[in-house]
C-alpha cells in the first residue's frame, strides 16, 4: 500500500481538506490571530504594571496600599514601584520587551517569596496572586516576544533592513576566485 508520509509532507495553506491546513479551519485562523492577540496581552500586563507602579509613585489610582505614595529610596517598595512603572511602560509600548518582562518577572518572584510566601505557602492564602501572576505573564513574555503592534518590530525592521550590505559593482563584476 502505497500511503504518502503526512509528517514529510508540505500541506498547502490554502487546503481546507487537510487537518490543520489553511486558514479556513479554526485551528489556522487562530494561528494567524496569535501575534495579535499575543501583543494584545502584552499590551494589556504592560498596562496594568504601570497602573501598580504610577499608583505607589505618584498616589494615582487609589495611591499606594489604600492611599498616599511609597517614601522616595525606601526599600524595597519605592524601587519596586519605579520597575513597574519603568517595565510596565516599556512593555506596554513594546520598546526592549523581553528585558523589561525578564526584569518584571524577577521583581514579582522577589516579591512573592519575601512578603508574600513567608505568610503561607499557597498564593491564595497569603495575598500573592498577583505577584505569581504577574512573575508568569512576564516570563511568558521573555520566551514569546512582543507579539504584534509592538514598537521593537518597527525598529527592529529598519535595523535588519539597513544591516543587510549591498555589493558595488564594482564586486559584481570582479571575477570570483577559489
Amino acid at each position: 500500500m502505497n500511503t504518502p508520509n503526512t509528517l514529510n509532507t508540505p500541506r498547502n495553506s490554502n487546503d481546507a481538506k487537510s487537518p490543520g491546513g489553511g486558514a479556513s479551519t479554526l485551528s489556522g485562523r487562530l494561528d494567524q490571530a496569535q501575534p495579535y492577540a499575543l501583543g494584545l496581552f502584552r499590551i494589556v500586563v504592560g498596562l496594568l504594571f504601570a497602573c501598580h507602579g504610577a499608583a505607589s509613585l505618584f498616589g494615582v489610582l487609589g495611591g499606594a496600599m489604600g492611599g498616599g505614595t511609597v517614601p522616595a529610596g525606601t526599600w524595597p517598595s519605592w524601587y519596586a514601584a519605579v520597575i513597574q512603572l519603568g517595565a510596565g511602560g516599556l512593555v506596554l509600548a513594546g520598546l526592549g520587551t523581553r528585558s523589561a518582562a525578564f526584569l518584571a518577572s524577577g521583581s514579582m518572584a522577589y516579591a512573592y517569596f519575601k512578603v508574600h510566601q513567608p505568610e503561607s505557602l499557597f498564593p491564595l492564602q497569603n495575598g500573592g496572586e498577583t505577584a505569581a501572576l504577574f512573575c508568569w505573564a512576564f516570563a511568558l513574555l521573555v520566551f514569546t516576544g512582543p507579539g504584534a503592534l509592538a514598537l521593537d518590530r518597527l525598529f527592529g525592521s529598519r535595523v535588519g533592513a539597513g544591516s543587510t550590505t549591498r555589493r558595488t559593482s564594482e564586486e559584481q563584476a570582479a571575477p570570483v576566485t577559489a
